[in-house]
């Protein structure tokens, strides 16, 4: 969507960027009434935290699927609220966005599975533990069982992104990114009808073409346009 993304209080005259606290309501004074004084812009990222601790805790002292549908809800709650443009600017597909997702997808899979291999566990607490600073898991270490539910959550985050880059597109246009998006597509098509289950390399070459991308568009970086073709069309 498209606000004015600077406001002024009615009430007290002070303003404020909308882009970096989400709110309507003044600051300095709590007023709803405000106006907006600059043009619009295309914004979509909310700003908020992840914060996994309390989640942590609960896993620590009892079973997962007890603790499974708050952590499930919190995780949702904060993709719901992420976006990639912020004031106009493309933002990048950062890591805990992607942990985020990712976790929420292991959670599901292993929740409805009842009991765990000792490797299963260990890669859920590894997510656990690192998701709300943007860590994730190498991919050595995710277990077979799991390929399908990383590939999806890759490929669900990449597509969340690849939507809101051709937004930004509409505003800054550019064919050759449209064109390479469309490779992108194609491919999110062929891995969730697969649901996921692909070569966990495969999953991590498409989220390296989608930041290559990114790049390209934030940075003006030509060469890495040509980088993401080059990863695409081996996964052609």
């Amino acid at each position: 969507m498209k606000v004015r993304g600077r406001r002024e209080c009615r009430d007290c005259g002070h303003q404020w960027s909308y882009y970096e606290t989400g709110a309507v309501d003044c600051p300095a004074c709590g007023s709803l009434r405000s106006v907006g004084v600059d043009d619009r812009t295309r914004h979509t990222d909310t700003p908020t935290s992840l914060d996994l601790s309390p989640h942590r805790r609960a896993v620590d002292a009892g079973p997962l699927a007890a603790a499974a549908d708050d952590l499930k809800r919190d995780l949702r709650r904060y993709r719901t609220k992420r976006g990639f443009i912020r004031g106009g600017e493309l933002l990048p597909l950062d890591e805990t966005y992607l942990a985020a997702t990712e976790l929420l997808y292991a959670v599901d899979v292993l929740v409805r599975a009842g009991e765990r291999t000792d490797d299963e566990e260990l890669y859920l607490l590894s997510l656990l533990r690192g998701a709300d600073i943007g860590d994730r898991p190498d991919v050595a270490t995710v277990p077979a069982s799991m390929r399908a539910a990383r590939g999806l959550a890759l490929t669900e985050a990449v597509d969340e992104y690849r939507r809101e880059v051709l937004s930004w597109l509409d505003d800054n246009p550019d064919p050759d990114v449209r064109r390479v998006l469309g490779t992108v597509s194609e491919l999110v098509k062929r891995t969730r009808a697969l649901g996921g289950d692909v070569p966990l390399g495969e999953s991590e070459t498409l989220l390296a073409a989608t930041h290559d991308v990114s790049r390209a568009l934030r940075t003006g970086d030509e060469a890495a346009l040509v980088t993401a073709r080059e990863r695409l069309a081996r996964l052609s």
